[in-house]
């Protein structure tokens, strides 16, 4: 590897690579203000990323790795493609990642593997990457699925798609408000009282732990949140979904872990709790940068 996005930090050498993209829109922003910009930008046919030309230039790759999944996550392909292609004096290859669902990722991992010329690392990582999903759903096999609702953006609402149904059921779970495969939509509050979950998980794309924490305070205002039956029984977690379930590749299976932690948490164990997922009372607790601090501050 010679470059990386603006966005890749794991393993967390890759840290140290040239960054080869930029983001016209501000992440330190609350929720909000960052969907209506990105609303807009779509709008106006203004990007909302940018490959650093003369990085990309220099660095003169053989292979160029983008994605196609999601038009807010990153560059355009056809900004990739055009990049390449007036940049590099000679063609380079470009691979665009599409999953949408697990066995996407699976073939997104094979299909890189092939471009780099090692395909049967590639499915040696696969092979692995299944049995130790079928590991977590042998873990949590029983009779007692919890009726789970995840959060990938918290103002406004939008549920948790793509892989992320096929992660709760491999989890142990009933995944609720969203299909396997299908991106992640926005949806009212009232549906998720209209659901009323067993359990409330929340990811929001492109935040860690310590900012979904902060960022949940966009839910307290809403009149039924009392009555949410995983708020009167503290079944509320935050977890962290930039590094985990927001991502599509080996990470998923970690993911998978995590949610099995906060479903069956007497029968999994993985070592997540506290760096991966929180629960709510625990994000609340003094000394945290918790949301009802952020709140009171504005």
């Amino acid at each position: 590897m010679v470059g990386r996005s603006h966005e890749c930090d794991w393993p967390p050498a890759v840290e140290s690579l040239p960054v080869c993209t930029r983001s016209s829109i501000d992440p330190r922003r609350p929720s909000a203000e960052i969907d209506a910009d990105v609303k807009q930008r779509l709008r106006s046919a203004l990007a909302l990323y940018e490959v650093e030309t003369q990085t990309l230039a220099r660095l003169a790759p053989d292979l160029v790795l983008t994605q196609t999944q999601c038009e807010v996550c990153a560059v355009p392909e056809s900004a990739v493609l055009e990049a390449v292609a007036d940049l590099l004096e000679r063609p380079v290859p470009v691979v665009s990642l599409s999953a949408v669902d697990l066995p996407g990722v699976f073939a997104d991992i094979q299909r890189a593997a092939a471009a780099l010329g090692v395909p049967a690392r590639g499915s040696a990582l696969v092979d692995a990457l299944h049995e130790r999903l079928r590991a977590v759903r042998a873990c949590v096999a029983g009779p007692s699925r919890p009726r789970v609702a995840c959060i990938e953006w918290l103002e406004p609402l939008m549920n948790a798609g793509n892989w992320v149904p096929e992660l709760v059921d491999i989890a142990g779970g009933e995944a609720l408000l969203a299909q396997p495969g299908a991106h992640s939509g926005y949806f009212e509050f009232d549906t998720l009282a209209l659901a009323d979950p067993d359990c409330l998980v929340l990811m929001p794309c492109g935040f860690g732990l310590e900012r979904s924490a902060a960022e949940f305070a966009a839910l307290l205002p809403q009149p039924r949140w009392q009555t949410l039956r995983c708020v009167r029984e503290g079944r509320v977690y935050i977890t962290d979904g930039n590094h985990y379930f927001n991502r599509p590749g080996p990470r998923l299976v970690e993911s998978a872990q995590i949610l099995a932690e906060i479903l069956h948490p007497r029968r999994a164990d993985y070592g997540h709790h506290g760096r991966g997922w929180l629960t709510l009372d625990e994000c609340l607790a003094p000394g945290r940068p918790h949301a009802a601090t952020q709140a009171r501050h504005g």
